[in-house]
């Protein structure tokens, strides 16, 4: 047995070793670098023979808004983060290889903000309005092989506003071109279920849509390959799976179940990943690896994850049968000083940032999200709410989708379901967001015609929207709420144990909260079966919605963010972690709620009078930070915040006690000291039920001393998100590196209080992608080499290129001053 085991896992490895040399084999091909980009519409574009050698030369993901700075008079004002959005074109010049006769090819864009009309040698394959949904064109018909082709996108974002937050322009996902067999599995063919698993033994569905588009019939079989991303599991043996004859210019479903011993299953804990490999043969083809090249038609592979989902009012959510508590974040799409640019560190880094805050899981408010974000998801296990739109037929803007909602709605949540129903990070759909017709009948309507058209192509997921009504009569939505699988409340999570009297069967989660409620929030879900989790408003700050989550002091302007402007403002505070990627102490916080894990952390209240009287709005928290630097308080009292899992806590100030209180469940696990500010060192000492001082969890804060030098050190979050090329989606060529930024003492320690300005320079093999600080007040242009640090931080994104031969890119940041600093990174070749 194992003789023979060994040798279907020699024979299984090698055909998939040959597989992919094998003419017929569907080929993915980036072509995300070396485009050309004008801002402004240019009559003739779209044409080959259009002169395009003074257009600037840019690389994919590509966001023209980011680079050209803020400015208060621009059309996207506060919602859209004051940036220019307007007209612009792309073109590309290829040569494409000679490929089989009947090959063909399709241009796949993952998403273009917006209105995208693309051109292949003059001719237009069409308009796609929808800026977060994935599209593709077939472009066999236009293309000239073995000579020069032109590629052109008109990307026009020139109407506003039609976002409530930072939208970006351009194409700002990747972009491929796919080669394919006349007899081929589809694009978005493959879907695999899990039906059953334990600990012994998975079962998993698989449906495989193989189309003949020749002009005869063709009789087919398909084979499947399944592994382990780590390891061989113990069924590596292609199977043959089903025969078909497939009419002309026709497409077969070939459905079956297999059997996997032993599985590795997917979790946040454990994010066990498995490929599954299908090759479609001619029927009459014996199968032997030898004779494969010429009755071979087509290979395509999906990664995917074994795991099954539950959920009730009465058990909650089950995750491969255990209960799950959802810890989650909302957030919008964009890679803050990257602007909406979705590169594959950008994505992934986002994705660790919030499993190192404690996150669990993730809502793509109000929009599809990148595949570069769902692959990360998917890498380093964080459950995803996947959310299709912010609105439906009444708009919330003059030019948002509300135009295009009636003729666009069905095709773009099923190309939203379609992509991502393979990830098993995605747990759940949303078709909405605070809908404004939600008072009218039709809604209801909208709602069950928008669930219906997903479980056309996917039953395996439960269906959500993000409901909110600041109405008395919030009975009334009962009906729309019953077209959901699982009601999102929005800010209502007060209404859930009474709506849980009226409809004992509704399961609920608050799709929406106030960071300031954390705590009240955490206990209701801890408390309530029925009441699956709370996404916080949001786990990372944004740009748009322009002040949302910011405080004031006396005499600035006051009010929310949506009554009026905010500039200079550009962005959203409300996050747990600021747009650098630094956390909050309300982050610390709330990850001492929900992870029971002992941990302690402490900051200091900045003191109202300090900097001016301050005034907080609804989506803020008090003014916080990770600082005993506070020239010209002395004496005056100041509160410091100590948030802990232990039972009990100390501080000391200079070695000296100040005070010793509980910090267990009956006090938030928060404890306030008010004392006298004096420079020095202020410790934080957890202690056992005891009573006994556990000194290996101090933590402390010190004074530290006037600016001297700068310090950069490499993003460690980010370095963790370059290590997963083993997703097989990160293009080897391409890459980036983040970097912070730090002023600091003679004794290194960071001066929170610092505002130093800081001129970068790069040189070598890579460029300046971005830079800049947290302070959302700050109207620099991110593209800018100069930038003032704030709370004594910066953040910068270097972007590098493989070429031909190894080399190297360097770092260098000086200050008026101040010590400089240098880094270098060498670069591979390819």
């Amino acid at each position: 047995m194992a003789k023979t085991m060994k040798k279907q896992i020699f024979l299984s490895l090698l055909l998939l070793a040959l597989l992919p040399s094998f003419a017929w084999a569907t080929q993915l091909i980036p072509i995300n670098n070396d485009w050309k980009f004008h801002l402004g519409d240019v009559k003739g574009a779209e044409e080959k023979a259009f002169d395009d050698r003074l257009w600037q030369d840019v690389d994919l993901p590509h966001d023209w808004s980011i680079t050209l700075g803020f400015d208060s008079l621009a059309a996207s004002w506060n919602d859209g983060g004051y940036v220019q959005t307007g007209i612009g074109w792309y073109r590309k010049t290829m040569k494409l290889k000679d490929n089989p006769k009947d090959f063909r090819s399709r241009i796949c864009f993952d998403g273009v903000y917006m209105n995208a009309e693309v051109f292949v040698n003059g001719h237009s394959l069409g308009v796609h309005p929808y800026g977060y949904t994935p599209f593709s064109y077939d472009i066999t018909d236009y293309l000239l092989m073995n000579q020069e082709n032109v590629i052109a996108v008109r990307v026009d974002n020139s109407e506003q506003k039609n976002s409530r937050w930072y939208s970006g322009s351009g194409i700002y996902r990747s972009v491929s071109i796919e080669y394919y067999s006349p007899i081929h599995i589809e694009k978005d063919g493959i879907f695999i279920t899990t039906l059953r698993a334990d600990k012994d033994e998975a079962t998993i569905h698989c449906e495989v849509d193989v189309t003949n588009e020749t002009d005869s019939e063709q009789a087919v079989w398909l084979g499947s390959f399944c592994s382990s991303r780590d390891i061989i599991v113990s069924l590596p043996k292609h199977k043959k799976e089903g025969e078909a004859v497939i009419p002309p210019h026709s497409t077969h479903r070939f459905s079956f179940d297999r059997k996997v011993p032993k599985p590795n299953m997917w979790s946040p804990e454990t994010p066990q990943l498995y490929n599954a490999e299908f090759i479609v043969v001619s029927k009459n083809a014996a199968f032997n690896v030898s004779q494969l090249a010429e009755p071979f038609c087509d290979m395509r592979s999906s990664s995917f994850g074994i795991r099954t989902i539950e959920y009730s009012a009465d058990k909650g959510f089950l995750l491969n049968g255990k209960p799950v508590l959802f810890n989650g974040g909302c957030i919008h799409h964009d890679n803050g000083i990257l602007g909406a640019a979705a590169h594959w560190t950008a994505e992934a880094r986002k994705v660790l940032l919030m499993k190192d805050a404690g996150f669990n899981a993730v809502r793509t408010s109000h929009n599809p999200p990148s595949e570069y974000f769902l692959a990360a998801c998917d890498e380093y296990g964080l459950l995803v709410i996947d959310e299709a739109f912010d609105g439906w037929k009444a708009g919330k803007n003059a030019h948002d989708y509300h135009k295009y909602f009636d003729e666009w709605s069905k095709k773009d949540v099923q190309s939203m379901v379609l992509r991502d129903r393979n990830h098993p990070s995605v747990i759940c759909w949303s078709i909405g967001n605070e809908i404004m017709e939600r008072k009218s009948p039709e809604a209801v309507t909208i709602a069950h015609n928008l669930a219906e058209a997903i479980r056309e192509v996917d039953i395996s997921r439960p269906i959500t929207s993000a409901l909110a009504a600041w109405d008395r009569d919030w009975e009334i939505y009962d009906a729309l709420a019953a077209e959901h699988d699982i009601v999102g409340y929005n800010y209502l999570i007060h209404k859930a144990e009474s709506d849980h009297q009226r409809l004992p069967e509704r399961v609920i989660w608050q799709t929406e909260s106030y960071p300031r409620d954390a705590f009240g929030n955490w206990k209701k879900v801890k408390e309530n079966p029925f009441i699956l989790g709370d996404f916080v408003w949001t786990a990372i700050d944004y740009l748009g919605e322009s002040g949302i989550g910011r405080w004031h002091y006396k005499g600035e302007s006051d009010g929310e963010h949506y009554y009026h402007s905010q500039w200079p403002y550009h962005g959203a505070y409300c996050g747990d972690i600021d747009i650098t990627g630094w956390r909050k102490p309300i982050s610390h916080y709330r990850q001492i709620l929900w992870d029971e894990t002992p941990r302690i952390y402490m900051a200091v209240r900045e003191p109202s009078g300090y900097r001016g009287e301050i005034a907080e709005t609804s989506w803020s928290v008090w003014p916080t930070w990770e600082s005993w630097n506070w020239p010209g308080w002395e004496g005056k009292n100041i509160d410091v915040d100590i948030y802990s899992r232990y039972p009990s806590v100390r501080l000391y100030l200079n070695d000296k006690l100040i005070g010793e209180k509980s910090t267990t469940q009956a006090e938030a696990f928060k404890a306030t000291f008010t004392l006298p500010y004096e420079e020095g060192t202020l410790t934080a000492i957890p202690a056992d039920k005891n009573g006994k001082e556990i000194t290996s969890k101090a933590c402390t804060l010190v004074t530290s001393g006037e600016p001297y030098a700068i310090r950069i050190t490499p993003d460690t979050i980010s370095h963790k998100g370059l290590s997963a090329k083993k997703a097989k989606i990160m293009p080897a060529a391409c890459g980036l590196r983040y970097y912070q930024i730090e002023v600091v003492d003679r004794k290194g320690n960071i001066v929170p209080n610092a505002t130093n300005s800081i001129t970068l320079e790069v040189k070598g093999w890579g460029k300046l992608l971005g830079f800049g600080n947290a302070n959302l007040l700050e109207t620099d242009s991110y593209s800018d080499n100069q930038h003032p640090v704030w709370k004594g931080r910066a953040l910068a994104v270097v972007s590098f290129k493989a070429k031909k031969r190894r080399g190297s890119v360097s770092l260098k940041a000086s200050s008026p001053g101040l010590k400089s600093a240098k880094v270098s990174l060498e670069v591979s070749s390819y």
